[in-house]
């Protein structure tokens, strides 16, 4: 008898999962564990989150480390493919097969009792059911990846993977699929999706995993590593009418702990993103300055995940 009182065991585990390619590493020692919900994995192109789902599914095996699934082997495991769906960001379609066709082989091969049903279903949640009667060849690549994703979902699997999932998206295809995410999160299911882009995840997940060159560099809630982020040391480049004589004002405002002046080129260092962006206008119109131009230097996602790596 199950007692309602023990926790349940993770949907997913990863538990010291390597992947290398000859010399090259994908993925680095990683370990972590999800339940439900929807879970981001972040970071810049090439980091190994397109490694990972593919490990997670059991399509790919991991050099070294081991991955359960609903407490089980996720590789070499063909049961496990009716609880797990997954969407690739490559090209995994037949351009000669109409939509409908696509998904109704998908539910053919999970050997559905009403796989025209099925398929009509899941094609309606991602709203394509004007174009199901199309050649897939002639789809926009928003319309691929609505497509592929109809076909990963027409098992209603409990598990649901996405590597870049809304490539090619116009606005609206794109706040649809969030939706619909939502709804699967809310019934139970457990949601992981890739992304390089910090706006998707922020918008979408409730947990983030923060990846970078292969390894796990933050993990937990989404506001707490944005936190951390946002706290970390910055660096911006102001233009002003007297570079020098800003900066002699500025190196008195406690969210500054640096300066550099080289030639007409200002530097400013500060660890309180807000506060110092808060700060600058008023320091600079007590001192009779004008400011012409302040940008950071260092906002690319590759930057701010080195800094998380070296935490």
């Amino acid at each position: 008898m199950n007692d309602p009182q023990m926790p349940k065991a993770p949907a997913i585990e990863v538990d010291h999962v390597s992947r290398w390619y000859g010399n090259i590493v994908a993925v680095n020692d990683v370990s972590f564990a999800l339940g439900g919900g929807i879970t981001g994995l972040l970071g810049p192109n090439g980091a190994g989150k397109t490694t990972l789902p593919h490990q997670l599914a059991g399509v790919l095996r991991p050099s070294s480390g081991s991955i359960r699934v609903f407490g089980e082997a996720a590789l070499q495991n063909p049961e496990m493919y009716r609880r797990i769906g997954l969407v690739q960001e490559r090209e995994s379609i037949y351009p000669f097969l109409t939509g409908m066709e696509f998904v109704l082989d998908s539910a053919r091969l999970h050997h559905l009792a009403d796989p025209h049903a099925a398929a009509v279903k899941a094609i309606r949640m991602v709203e394509l059911e004007d174009s199901m009667g199309r050649a897939t060849g002639g789809y926009s690549k928003g319309m691929k990846q609505r497509i592929k994703i109809a076909a990963a979902l027409v098992h209603e699997p409990q598990v649901l993977l996405l590597d870049e999932p809304f490539n090619g998206a116009d606005p609206r295809q794109r706040l649809q699929l969030m939706d619909m995410l939502r709804r699967m999160a809310k019934e139970g299911r457990t949601v992981v999706f890739s992304s390089h882009i910090l706006e998707e995840v922020e918008r979408l997940a409730d947990d983030v995993l923060v990846i970078v060159s292969g390894r796990l560099a933050a993990s937990g809630d989404f506001h707490e590593i944005r936190k951390l982020m946002t706290d970390r040391p910055h660096t911006f480049f102001v233009r002003a009418s007297d570079n020098r004589r800003l900066a002699a004002s500025l190196v008195a405002d406690p969210s500054v702990y640096g300066v550099e002046l080289t030639g007409d080129d200002l530097q400013v260092r500060t660890s309180e993103f807000a506060a110092f962006t808060k700060a600058v206008a008023g320091v600079a119109r007590r001192s009779g300055v004008s400011i012409y131009e302040i940008r950071p230097t260092d906002e690319s996602l590759e930057s701010v995940f080195s800094y998380l790596v070296k935490l």
